[in-house]
């Protein structure tokens, strides 16, 4: 009986377990050159949720970028790289209207600029538009 209760028990904790990583963590494909050489079309990266406040500059972020394809569970998220969070003084090849990045937004670079649809052209990216940042590929090129 004792033993039953044991294994019923770590069922519960793994699934448990299970359902809190599946919140916490998404496979996105990177879809494009924006951000070669760093990862390119096809590799895929293990993203941790996040809120703005957990975005520290130079981390790969996924972004929330627009509309995509219909039924593409991937369409319109975008992987850049932070170089400002709030409070961090504006890159100048930025055209935004402040020196600071204000509060609830920060701005994001393609590590391949001359492919890169990023915040030279999309401006801030609202911390509500912020998907998580990338922990690490997974899976081959």
């Amino acid at each position: 009986m004792y033993v039953l209760l044991a294994v019923a028990a770590v069922i519960v904790a793994a699934v448990a377990w299970l359902v809190t990583m599946r919140r916490r963590l998404i496979v996105v494909t990177v879809h494009g050159v924006s951000m070669e050489p760093t990862y390119v079309a096809g590799d895929r990266l293990l993203v941790r949720r996040s809120r703005l406040a957990g975005v520290r500059t130079g981390q790969v972020v996924v972004v929330q970028g627009g509309p995509g394809a219909p039924g593409d569970p991937t369409a319109g998220r975008l992987v850049k790289r932070a170089v400002a969070v709030p409070g961090d003084p504006v890159p100048a090849r930025i055209p935004v209207p402040d020196d600071v990045v204000p509060a609830g937004n920060l701005l994001v670079l393609g590590d391949n600029p001359a492919r890169s649809n990023d915040s030279r052209r999309l401006g801030y990216i609202p911390a509500d538009a912020l998907i998580g940042v990338v922990l690490r590929p997974i899976g081959q090129r």
